[in-house]
Formats: C-alpha cells, structure tokens, sequence
C-alpha cells in the first residue's frame, strides 16, 4: 500500500513497517484531509483497532470542531459497544490535548471510555499542552506508547511545530523563473508575464488553498495586479498580505477590491474597512522581524511570499524562510528581472508537463 498524502512531496510505503507503524501511518494520512481547514490548530487523525482490525477512524476536519480522537470514536460507537471500545487500541499522531480550548480536553473523552493503551505519534509543543496529556493519561494508569512515526509525524504538522517553537510563521517562498534564470520579462504584459504552464498554475493555487495567508510587495500588486485568490482550484482563499509602505497602491487593483481579508502593511496608518486591514509598522527598523511578530500574535501558522523579488531576497537575506518552492518554465526570455539568490537543500524535484519544481529547504 502507498500513501501520497497531498502535504506531502514524498511518497511512503508500508513496506517494512510494523503493525503499529502502519495504524499510526494511516493516522498520518487522515490528518493531511485537514490541511487548509484546521490551522492554526495541528492536523491530527485517528484510528482505532480492535483484535488486529481498524474498527473506527476520524480525523480533525475544521477549525473549531471536534478533534480527531471524538471523531474516531464516533465512528466506532455508530457499529460497536463501549465494552469493545475499552478493550480497543488508539492511535493519533499528536499528543491528545488536556486543555479547554474551543473544545474540551480529548484526554478526558479517552479516560471516560475507559480505552486502556494508547500509541502517540510526538508530544504537543503547544504551551498549554507540551506533555501534560501523555502525563494526564500515564498518570491514570494508561499504556501509554510515544514516538511512533515520530519524523513522519514532525514532518506532516511542521508548519504548527515551528509556530509555536519559533514564534512566528513558516515561510514558504514561491517564484517561477525562465530557462535562463528570469522572473519577468524586461517590459512585462498580461500576454507575455506568465513563465510557466497552466498545470504549475493550478498547483500554485493549491499550494494557496493550503495555507492562510499570501503576500507580495509593492511593485508585484502595481505591475501583475494579482488576486491571490484560489480561482482554480476548490478551497478557501487565503489572507491576502501586501507590503505598500506609503499607501500608494490605486485603489483599482485587485487586492484592494475589499472581497477577500486583505491586510496592507504600512507606515501611516491602522484602519479597517470591511475585509481591508491597514496595518502600521515601523520602517525605520527591520520590517520583517516586526512582521513576523505581528503574524505570530494574530495566530497566521504559515505564509506563502509569491514575490516579487525585491521581498523574496529581503526574506532570504535575513534568513526568515524554511521553504522555497521553485517553479522553471520552458522558456527562454533572454533579459528581464533575475531570480533571487537562494541556497538550500533540495528536499523534492519532479516535472510538471515540461516545468520544472524543486523545492528546497533551509
């Protein structure tokens, strides 16, 4: 069996793995269904196994909904009784929470069905959790099991991981260049701007259907005039962020139109108009670190750069990327804006018709 997980550029196999291994992959595969839908909390799924059978699965499916453990044992009480339930094993990737948030703790849930061993993936890093439910469940004399698929499990949730380590957003940088290393042509127009093929385009709509927010500078949101929105592909559109340090971006493009959250970084003003934001920073100081300070503390787990190049370097510059998702054309444009310079470990390539992706880590 092969799981390729729509989060995930690699593709695992079960071959090799132990049961529990495979039940814990199978959470792992459920949880990436959240993905665009439950940040800023981790995707998480579960299974339940009764006698070497999956009896009842679940994952978390929306922001403020019911957790992934709920959901599985839902799904086996709906054809099983509570005696087979507390005689059941569960598996989730991540740590049950022990906390109140917009749900109540699933450590409790756990305890009252009376389940008696349980696999985790890795422990929660968030504060209010960070191993107080693996105590909470120890403590009242569960079989705990913990690190289970534990990279697999870091790997799938690392947008939430590195929010709450780092304390602000993952950052993945997105552009498309030329064979010859351009990211615009010298005298760009709505004909000849597009430097890769319309499959890369709904891949990249995607990638935005996948994270909550967006962002360009000045000049992208003057001469591309973008939406960012998710046009081609099913999904919720994302924040959409653009840099306008004077406020002088005309009122007639595209981010402005007020039909979808927009927030303008700015220097002169805090303001809201509907779904428009106009937020003040200092630009006499390093923006990004105050930035990403402000990103972190209205809860944005993740955030997609799409240009143009002048904000692409200022983020590689001071090393506040984790990601960077590189598109080529099959296009020559023989002069025209140059790529950014970036290093990085390529982490997955791949061909799309004659494009190009690879995408490398920091």
């Amino acid at each position: 069996m092969v799981i390729v997980g729509k989060n995930h550029f690699k593709i695992i196999t079960f071959a090799g793995m132990t049961a529990e291994e495979k039940y814990m992959m199978r959470c792992l595969q459920l949880a990436e269904n959240g993905l665009g839908n439950v940040a800023p909390n981790p995707m998480v799924g579960a299974v339940i196994v009764h006698d070497g059978k999956i009896i009842g699965e679940g994952y978390h499916r929306e922001y403020g909904g019911p957790h992934a453990e709920v959901n599985a044992i839902e799904d086996v009480l709906k054809n099983h009784s509570e005696e087979i339930l507390a005689e059941s094993s569960l598996f989730v990737n991540l740590e049950p929470c022990s906390h109140h948030g917009k749900t109540p703790p699933c450590c409790d849930l756990i305890l009252l069905k009376k389940i008696k061993k349980i696999f985790i993936a890795m422990k929660d890093p968030f504060a209010q959790v960070n191993g107080e439910g693996i105590r909470k469940l120890t403590n009242a004399g569960l079989d705990v099991v913990t690190g289970i698929c534990e990279k697999e499990a870091q790997e799938l949730n690392r947008r939430f991981i590195h929010f709450h380590v780092q304390k602000r957003p993952y950052v993945i940088l997105k552009y498309a260049q030329s064979l010859d290393g351009f990211i615009s042509p010298k005298n760009p127009t709505p004909e000849n701007r597009w430097i890769t093929n319309s499959f890369s385009k709904k891949l990249v709509h995607k990638w935005r259907s996948e994270e909550p927010a967006i962002m360009v500078g000045t000049k992208t949101a003057i001469l591309d005039n973008p939406e960012l929105t998710v046009r081609e592909w099913p999904g919720k559109d994302p924040l959409r962020i653009v840099i306008d340090r004077t406020l002088k971006l005309p009122e007639h493009l595209h981010l402005l139109n007020g039909k979808v959250k927009t927030l303008i970084i700015n220097e002169k003003k805090n303001h809201i108009d509907g779904l428009r934001e106009w937020h003040q920073l200092n630009f006499n100081e390093a923006v990004l670190p105050q930035l990403m300070s402000f990103m972190h503390d209205r809860n944005i787990q993740s955030v997609i750069v799409e240009g143009g190049l002048q904000l692409l370097q200022k983020f590689i510059d001071a090393g506040i990327w984790e990601e960077a998702r590189i598109l080529t054309g099959d296009k020559w444009l023989g002069s025209g804006i140059q790529a950014p310079k970036i290093e990085g470990e390529i982490f997955f390539q791949t061909t799309i018709v004659k494009d190009r992706l690879v995408v490398l880590r920091k």
